[in-house]
Formats: C-alpha cells, sequence, structure tokens
C-alpha cells in the first residue's frame, strides 16, 4: 500500500469513528456535564488534574497547558496541572510500584473540590484506576476518557465519555483531543 493511500484509509476511519460518536446522544450529555464539573472546580478556586500513559499522558498535558497557558483567546490563566513530572514518576514506580504513580501525587497536592481527568483508552489501567479510587476518597470529582467498553473505569466517574470501539487505540486517541479541544473551548467560554 502506498503512503498517500495509507493517508487515505486513516482519514475514512477516523471520519467513521467521529461520525458514529456523534450519533451517541449520551455521550453529548456526558460531555455536558464533565465540563460543568471543571467549570465549578475552577469558579470554586479548585484546580483540574490530569493524567494517562503514553499518548494520553501526552494528551493530558496538552489539556492543561492549554489551561494554565492559552487556547484560542487571551484570558487569565486557568488551574490545571498533569502529573507527568519524571522525577516524581520514576520515585513513586520504584518506591511503590508504577500503579501508584498518579495516586500518590493526588494524595500530596489534591484538594476536596478538585477534578481529576483520568484517560485511558482501554479504561483499564492500573495507575489511572487508583487514582480515581483515591480521588473518590478525597472529595475529588472524576471525569473519564476512555474507549472499547470502558473498561474497569466504567460507572467510577462522575462523568464518563467512552470513544466507539476500534480495533486499535490510535483512533479512541484522536477523538480524545478532539474531545479534550472541545473541553478547554468550553471551559473557557464559561469562564469568561
Amino acid at each position: 500500500m502506498k503512503p498517500s493511500e495509507i493517508l487515505h484509509q486513516n482519514i475514512q476511519e477516523a471520519q467513521q469513528v467521529l461520525s458514529h460518536f456523534l450519533t451517541q446522544e449520551d455521550q453529548a450529555k456526558n460531555f455536558d456535564h464533565a465540563v460543568e464539573l471543571m467549570v465549578a472546580c475552577l469558579k470554586n478556586g479548585g484546580k483540574i488534574i490530569s493524567c494517562g500513559n503514553g499518548g494520553s499522558m501526552c494528551d493530558a498535558m496538552h489539556f492543561a497547558e492549554e489551561l494554565s497557558g492559552r487556547f484560542r483567546e487571551n484570558r487569565r490563566a486557568l488551574a490545571a496541572v498533569s502529573i507527568s513530572d519524571p522525577s516524581h514518576i520514576s520515585c513513586v514506580g520504584n518506591d511503590y510500584g508504577y500503579n501508584f504513580i498518579f495516586s500518590r501525587y493526588l494524595e500530596a497536592l489534591g484538594k476536596p473540590g478538585d477534578v481529576l481527568l483520568g484517560i485511558s483508552t482501554s479504561g483499564n489501567s492500573g495507575n489511572v484506576l487508583e487514582a480515581i479510587k483515591v480521588a473518590k476518597e478525597m472529595g475529588i470529582k472524576v471525569v473519564g476518557l476512555t474507549g472499547k467498553d470502558g473498561g474497569k473505569m466504567r460507572g467510577m466517574c462522575d462523568a464518563e465519555i467512552c470513544a466507539p470501539t476500534t480495533p486499535f487505540a490510535d483512533r479512541a486517541q484522536e477523538l480524545h483531543i478532539k474531545i479534550i479541544h472541545s473541553f478547554i473551548q468550553s471551559i473557557e467560554a464559561q469562564m469568561g
């Protein structure tokens, strides 16, 4: 297959996933609820803490930097941080195990009224699941971005958005970044 054929195939597949997602009315309601939770958090002086593994960590970092920095328009900085400090991750991974890299961060810096954005294309990432458990214990609301059938995260989040099932995680990641950008735009619109 020629490179341009691969490109064409990928864009067609992505378009099908996006079109399928738009037909799911419950996802729109979940999106609205997630934005409500995040806006309420920020308006009440809280912060949004995001986490994920691999490409999902990159998405978590992207989400946080667009809020604390700038998205489309100039505005005041909004309180958001991703759990992505390599010294924290390697310390906790070494001393406690990889499943605790996000939860330990929440224990240290999370406060009741904050929001955790947990991203896992399978919904089964052990460290994201552990972070959700700790968040719940601490009074931190949870927004989840998942894929497939939502995995073990299904039903654990206050608001969950699940990408349609596809053979590979990259289609879910592509949808996740569109949702993340829409989160940011919606938060900005409501924060003024």
